[in-house]
């Protein structure tokens, strides 16, 4: 099979196209580089067609679906506070890129489009855990954007008959993860400031919440979306059913390291919620999904890897 990864060349997506070549598939990557690195997609590069361009360049985009099975659509800006400060940025990339992927699925006869959702279009939640059936009320452009992502998916699904499933990524952690983008999560931004010796900074008390699956967790269930048939129409949590809270990851850090661990406080960040955590019943039960890496196993292979590639 022929797959389209846009965003392949980042964090998870280089992943994905690890396992996808690993599994012998033909792979097409998508990336602009603009946080992606061409050095994540070394151990492949002889392998697969990449290119350079955006999702918000339809020519560019049309060109990578020629002849492509599945597209697993990556390719975002993911930052929250940024889309706070830039929301037309996000819109662009997020919404726009998003619908010029889907008109190219459609119109080369893609079989399935694979979107990667957020659980930030759950917004500040009232309970936990998150089920794929309570209504979204994102709180911030990028967790609308992202929402906005899954309708279209679902929209061309009814309208022209592409096969679209989406799944909600939850707190995604472990190497390649590069700790001084923007769009990085918590954990990469803490292995770097254990590296360097510095203090763990926490915006508020450090009690707030995620439920953190390691990547090739994610991956698993990514490529499962592609390949169940009962998937296509369908939107599934992608987590673990687990949630720690920020001062906590810093205890096993300590324990993990064996490294004197200092947090410094500052003030919460806007658009960003208190508590997260995914109830993962459905893609149990229609995916046969189980996690297969605990928190601390997948944070001591994380910090393992980055203490043999130092990136400060």
């Amino acid at each position: 099979m022929r797959y389209l990864v846009t965003g392949g060349a980042g964090f998870i997506g280089s992943h994905i196209v690890e396992e996808l070549v690993r599994r012998n598939h033909s792979v097409v990557v998508l990336d602009d580089l603009s946080t992606g690195r061409e050095q994540n997609l070394a151990s492949v590069d002889s392998r697969i067609d990449f290119r350079i361009g955006s999702v918000t360049e339809p020519e560019s985009v049309q060109s990578a679906s020629q002849g492509v099975d599945y597209v697993i659509h990556l390719a975002a800006r993911t930052s929250v506070p940024d889309s706070v400060e830039n929301p037309a940025a996000t819109h662009l990339v997020n919404i726009d890129g998003t619908l010029n992927v889907l008109l190219s699925a459609r119109d080369c006869g893609v079989k399935r489009f694979v979107f990667a959702a957020s659980s930030a279009v759950y917004g500040e939640p009232s309970f936990l855990p998150l089920a794929e059936s309570l209504a979204p009320d994102p709180i911030s452009p990028y967790g609308l954007s992202k929402f906005v992502g899954e309708l279209y998916g679902q929209l061309f699904t009814r309208t022209y008959g592409l096969e679209s499933a989406s799944v909600r990524f939850f707190n995604v952690f472990g190497p390649r993860q590069d700790p001084r983008s923007p769009y990085s999560g918590v954990l990469s931004r803490f292995m770097l400031a254990m590296q360097r010796g510095e203090p763990l900074i926490i915006y508020g008390d450090g009690e707030q919440s995620r439920d953190f699956i390691y990547v090739d967790d994610i991956v698993d269930i990514t490529l499962k979306l592609c390949e169940v048939k009962e998937a296509a129409g369908l939107v599934f949590n992608g987590g673990t059913g687990q949630r720690i809270s920020l001062n906590q990851v810093s205890e096993f850090l300590a324990q993990i390291t064996g490294r004197a661990v200092r947090r410094e406080h500052l003030e919460p960040r806007k658009g960003d919620i208190r508590d997260s955590q995914a109830d993962i019943s459905l893609s149990r039960r229609v995916l046969g999904f189980e996690p297969r890496y605990s928190f601390p196993e997948g944070l001591k292979r994380t910090w393992d890897w980055y203490r043999g590639n130092r990136l400060g």
